[in-house]
């Protein structure tokens, strides 16, 4: 053996859709796999590169090392629908979203297998509130099937709580809530809330619901709110940021409409509004009554005529930039964490099947994203709580 380097010719067009793919400069790609930024610019050029290059350069851009080998780049697409863009227009997704949401089919697919082999009934949340109906009567039949009780949300001592309530009651009717805000577990993959807030995976016997757990808390509340209206009106999608396209899908409005009924009844916030101090004042109120974003309260209201149009823009504006600043970043306790990131409803079905030799223990760590001591430690949480 020579111990010479091996050199490929690949079209110069993958490379760069590779580096692009990624949202990387040269310079950052460089830096990432250790060469100078002239070489990574000659590989552009002239579509020479050595096979270990080649690897280093998938493993950095996320990219399956097979296409790098294509002749042409091939056409990154979501494999569910996509309402993060104005309808008639696209957005590339990120090498993160996407593996996000092949991840997330990879288990659904599992667990409906699961649950049609236990005999299991579909689900009567799934399509229960038909295309047609109104996003005040979708709302309602999300709180009937969930079983919640008006004024659910100010019983819990905080947003925190409330969302965590809600995931609950969600997993009890059957549907896998997933909250991450980064790939799998890898932390140095995270997830951008600017890019998607959430998306649903709709199924009659294991509908998923997943939440960019990297946006700021009283966001992910109308989040879960969102999708899993999308759940109850049986669509499937993508969802970017609430209230601010002017031109978006019929679906994105309807769910918008009903996620702000869901969580703030009509009835409950005129029977209680107060028009007390500025109006920021008024709208925190109505926030932590109802444990959501100022936002959300801010968007009810004004479809009440409780505030004007006017009032509503100029908070909105305000609302973005300091939303922006005090967005939570991705940590605090691991096991915590795979509770949200993996699910109880579906850790409970993958620990089930492993101790009844289903299952192994290479495809449940595929399945959950842990491995070896760390799967056994979230296997026994579940256990002791189960």
């Amino acid at each position: 053996m020579s111990g010479r380097p091996v050199w490929r010719r690949m079209e110069p067009e993958v490379l760069r859709w590779a580096r692009r793919r990624a949202g990387l400069a040269p310079e950052a790609l460089a830096a990432g796999i250790g060469v100078r930024p002239d070489r990574v610019a000659d590989w552009e050029r002239s579509g020479r590169i050595t096979m270990a290059q080649a690897d280093r350069l998938a493993r950095r851009t996320h990219t399956p090392l097979g296409f790098l080998y294509l002749r042409e780049p091939p056409e990154d697409s979501l494999p569910i629908p996509d309402f993060r863009a104005p309808a008639g227009s696209s957005r590339r997704p990120s090498p993160e979203l996407l593996d996000t949401v092949h991840h997330m089919i990879r288990r659904q697919a599992w667990m409906r297998e699961e649950l049609l082999e236990d005999g299991m009934d579909p689900l009567p949340i799934v399509g229960c509130c038909g295309s047609g109906s109104m996003s005040a009567r979708c709302a309602r039949a999300m709180r009937r099937h969930l079983e919640l009780e008006p004024g659910w949300a100010a019983t819990q001592p905080s947003w925190t709580h409330a969302l965590r309530f809600l995931r609950r009651r969600a997993e009890s009717a059957g549907i896998l809530i997933v909250i991450n805000g980064v790939v799998g577990n890898n932390t140095h993959r995270r997830l951008d809330p600017d890019e998607f807030r959430g998306f649903s995976l709709t199924d009659d016997y294991a509908p998923l619901v997943f939440v960019n757990g990297a946006d700021f808390r009283t966001a992910q509340m109308f989040t879960l709110a969102h999708e899993l209206a999308h759940i109850a009106e049986g669509s499937a999608g993508v969802s970017g940021a609430a209230f601010t396209e002017s031109h978006a899908h019929d679906i994105e409005r309807f769910c918008d409409g009903a996620a702000a009924e869901f969580l703030v009844p009509a009835d409950e916030l005129v029977a209680c509004w107060k028009r007390v101090g500025t109006i920021d004042d008024s709208l925190q109120a109505v926030a932590r009554r109802f444990r959501v974003s100022v936002l959300v309260a801010a968007w009810r209201t004004v479809h009440l005529d409780l505030i004007g149009w006017g009032e509503f823009r100029r908070f909105y504006e305000a609302y973005r930039l300091e939303a922006r600043s005090r967005r939570l970043a991705t940590g605090g306790n691991f096991w915590n964490n795979q509770n949200i990131r993996i699910g109880r409803r579906f850790g409970s079905a993958v620990r089930r099947a492993v101790l009844e030799g289903r299952l192994s223990y290479r495809e449940a760590y595929s399945l959950t994203g842990l491995r070896g001591k760390s799967f056994d430690t979230f296997i026994g949480s579940i256990e002791r709580t189960s």
